[in-house]
């Protein structure tokens, strides 16, 4: 029990990083609803479960040790974020309740659009896979690769705690969506969309540029000569 609640408190740090998935997720439950962030938190939790099993079973070997500097995954990777980024930015704030007044259903029609946006928006976050490969390789080290079920104890903690969390980041988004208006989420669209698209454009120009090489030039040039 002890390795699990390891986990679990490893858990509630990744709990709080601000991602892509993390601002698409309060937006999604503010605007669509809880179901529909349910499903997004869904999407995003089997994005962490399968970089998590190719971890273990190697990816180090195909995107590196950190995935952020790999080219080919941070341009589709930057792309796929400037895509979702420029569609949020351009959308105009409605609020959608998720059930009918006079029928009672669901308005959410295809539910796993929703999935598949969860999934694309983490799995697209080079960092994200560098965290997991980071998790499986530190714990691999502490525990011995012997030690499975210690191993599935932390791993389970991790996971339990991030999509519990993020569950509760979508209830909580949900309930407070009445004290909001649609020009506030046309703004929050906009908000979301410009952290998207410059999120997906670091990504691209880090591996096309040397952005830390630009910054000591820069650095160097406006510093005060001795």
């Amino acid at each position: 029990m002890g390795h699990f609640l390891s986990g679990v408190l490893v858990g509630l740090t990744f709990a709080v990083l601000l991602g892509p998935a993390f601002f698409a997720l309060i937006q999604t439950s503010i605007q669509r609803g809880f179901r529909s962030g349910a499903f997004l938190a869904f999407g995003i939790f089997a994005s962490d479960l399968l970089a998590l099993t190719l971890a273990f079973f190697g990816a180090l070997q195909i995107l590196g040790s950190d995935p952020r500097d790999n080219f080919l995954f941070s341009i589709i990777g930057g792309i796929i974020l400037v895509i979702f980024g420029t569609y949020t930015f351009t959308r105009k704030g409605v609020k959608h309740d998720e059930v009918q007044e006079n029928g009672g259903k669901s308005n959410i029609k295809k539910p796993y659009l929703y999935f598949m946006k969860g999934f694309l928006l983490n799995g697209a976050n080079p960092g994200m896979w560098f965290l997991w490969i980071t998790i499986v390789v530190s714990i691999s080290a502490k525990y011995g690769v012997e030690h499975k079920v210690d191993i599935l104890e932390f791993i389970l903690g991790v996971l339990f705690t991030i999509f519990s969390t993020d569950i509760l980041k979508c209830f909580i988004s949900h309930r407070i969506k009445h004290h909001i208006n649609a020009n506030v989420l046309t703004w929050m669209n906009r908000l979301v969309g410009v952290i998207l698209i410059g999120i997906g454009t670091y990504l691209i120009m880090n591996v096309l540029v040397d952005l830390k090489s630009i910054v000591d030039w820069y650095e160097n040039f406006f510093s005060p000569k001795s």
